[in-house]
């Protein structure tokens, strides 16, 4: 697809904080004290944003950033292309700290190495999904030739070719986004910011689009930065997931972490309600082995689901499955019991646990 930079860039969020108001400079030292969001507002009427973020997203990778309303997520990445400025703290993409960019820097850096996929859509209502679609690459200064042939290549993979001369207020919610997530494919930038993006979206369309959005990956492999507040979009999506309370990341790590080790009781609000059969992999619970070569009767490839592998024991009337590699190796033997003890039975949360419950 004659992508910039396959793979993408790395992330590496440092120490961020945002605090709003005037002298929120003269905050942080209060906040790194041990100041609360609360306190913070009624006595120096300044608002916390963001504390103390610390956040690796390694290249090529989607990282979830997940939270209820005001947790902090779109602020958080809305820093990534400084469309805020942090009060303190390091943006690093690649070697280079775009809080440090001037305006010609910053800018430049926009253009070309991030594009952004908002919740809302932000088409051009006089444009047609060719133009709208292009529209990156006009502003990039791009011969347009090159323009038409990119936009119309993104078109046909986002399942538009035939659209391409209709207009936003022809098309549904979900051919919007598509067109959407088209122009910021188009820009060929090796960093996707999505916020939000399929929020608005009715619920089958809105999976129809993480699946689109997932095929897309498995061959563009951009970094890209996920916000949304729905748990099963996160783990759906997310090779890592960030979790985001009053502007603190409160856990992070892989989805599977979150489900089978939540940190504290606010996390296990959140995974209480969700299908472990569905989430959790056979390789997390299943057994080590050290003997690549020991064959049982049936086998299941790695990452596949709890319900996958029991289905294939049950199926062949067997009470445990090796898990295999790409190579067709044995890593690890799952039995039923482990499977059906993991589906149904929730990790303890630690004694020191906050025990706030979810708003």
């Amino acid at each position: 697809m004659g992508n910039r930079k396959v793979g993408g860039y790395g992330i590496e969020i440092k120490k961020l904080y945002k605090i709003f108001g005037p002298n929120g400079a003269a905050c942080v030292k209060l906040v790194e004290q041990g100041i609360g969001k609360a306190e913070l507002i009624a006595q120096h009427g300044h608002v916390l944003g963001l504390r103390h973020i610390n956040i690796s997203m390694p290249a090529g990778g989607i990282q979830v950033i997940m939270g209820l309303s005001g947790s902090g997520k779109s602020t958080l990445i809305r820093h990534i292309n400084r469309l805020i400025d942090p009060t303190a703290g390091e943006v690093l993409i690649g070697d280079e700290d775009v809080v440090k960019m001037d305006a010609a820097q910053l800018r430049e850096f926009r253009r070309h190495k991030t594009a952004m996929v908002f919740q809302k859509f932000a088409l051009l209502p006089h444009r047609n999904v060719l133009e709208n679609t292009l529209y990156g690459l006009e502003i990039q200064g791009a011969p347009r030739n090159r323009q038409v042939d990119c936009a119309m290549r993104w078109i046909e993979r986002v399942g538009l070719k035939g659209f391409e001369n209709r207009y936003p207020n022809q098309l549904s919610g979900g051919m919007q986004q598509r067109v959407g997530l088209a122009r910021a494919l188009a820009n060929d930038a090796p960093i996707l910011l999505m916020d939000e993006a399929f929020s608005a979206l009715d619920p089958l369309i809105r999976v129809d689009m993480q699946t689109v959005l997932l095929d897309l990956q498995k061959e563009i492999k951009k970094t890209i930065v996920f916000i949304t507040h729905d748990l099963d979009e996160a783990l759906r999506l997310g090779d890592r997931i960030a979790i985001l309370r009053d502007g603190e990341v409160v856990q992070q790590g892989t989805g599977q972490d979150i489900v089978m080790k939540p940190a504290d009781e606010y996390i296990a609000s959140f995974v209480r309600e969700v299908n472990r059969a569905r989430i959790i992999k056979a390789e997390t619970v299943a057994t080590a082995t050290t003997d690549p070569r020991r064959e049982l009767r049936i086998s299941v490839p790695v990452g596949a689901t709890l319900e996958e592998a029991a289905r294939a024991m049950t199926s062949a009337g067997e009470s445990e499955t090796a898990v295999v590699d790409e190579e067709g190796r044995t890593i690890a033997v799952l039995t039923l019991r482990q499977a059906v003890d993991a589906m149904v039975n929730s990790q303890t949360v630690p004694a020191t646990a906050d025990v706030k419950k979810v708003a």
